[in-house]
């Protein structure tokens, strides 16, 4: 069964930024020596709720995919390229997730492999992954305050964070909800995020699109914010 890994890793002012900057290139080989992994991508983060044009120097991610959790488990802790990212870190966390749907293309790739899509009791996950086309920059992130103060105003919402290879032109979203009745009203409902969604259809802004939803397995490490996990389990 597939796992993807989602790391965070947040960094001290000065030097350790810097070095976590660079390695956003530098880091490349590393990652596709490492054993085992499969699709990878190395992000920065945006302020604010949700995600905003406005990087966060001092976030980072990287989201990796393995042949099953021991690896993931195993190569997030003890590969080295993470390790050097935990030595540098003052905080890292990262989960642990089964894809239960995914629909779409990142970077020209499918690389999510869905197994069980049973959606289960306990906390579930959804990522939104898009390219922008240039020319609808403007309109994208014209709405973005609005998605981003809807979602922080929701009271299921227990985690989000927005992500990107680029600032601007790639964007990742990432959301944890105690269950997906939870998630699904919030996509539903009629609002900033179901406007933007169908101007997004309508428009046509989108190079490249992907949507997917997890299970969440286990986590490790600690984030300011984060819910506490247990694998297979509510949120505590």
């Amino acid at each position: 069964m597939q796992v993807v890994s989602l790391s965070f890793f947040r960094f001290p002012r000065g030097v350790s930024r810097l070095w976590a900057f660079a390695m956003m290139g530098l880091a490349r080989p590393a990652m596709r020596r490492t054993k085992g992994i499969g699709f990878w991508k190395l992000c920065g983060s945006g302020t604010g709720e949700g995600f905003t044009p406005l990087p966060e120097t001092g976030v980072y991610a990287i989201l990796a995919t393995w042949p099953d959790l021991d690896c993931a488990q195993r190569q997030t802790r003890d590969a080295p390229v993470y390790r050097r990212y935990n030595g540098r870190a003052t905080e890292s966390w990262t989960l642990f997730l089964s894809p239960i749907s995914a629909r779409g293309a990142w970077s020209r790739q499918t690389p999510f492999e869905v197994g069980d899509t049973t959606p289960g009791p306990g906390p579930v996950a959804a990522l939104t992954r898009a390219t922008l086309r240039m020319s609808t920059l403007w309109r994208f992130w014209h709405r973005v305050p609005d998605i981003s103060a809807a979602i922080g105003a929701d009271p299921s919402v227990v985690f989000k964070v927005g992500i990107g290879e680029v600032p601007l032109l790639h964007q990742v979203t990432f959301s944890i909800w105690p269950d997906s009745a939870s998630m699904a009203r919030f996509a539903r409902a009629d609002g900033p995020h179901a406007r933007a969604i169908r101007a997004v259809r309508e428009g046509d802004w989108f190079r490249e699109e992907l949507y997917a939803r997890f299970h969440i397995l286990g986590a490790s490490g600690h984030w300011p914010g984060g819910p506490s996990l247990t694998p297979a389990g509510p949120m505590q």
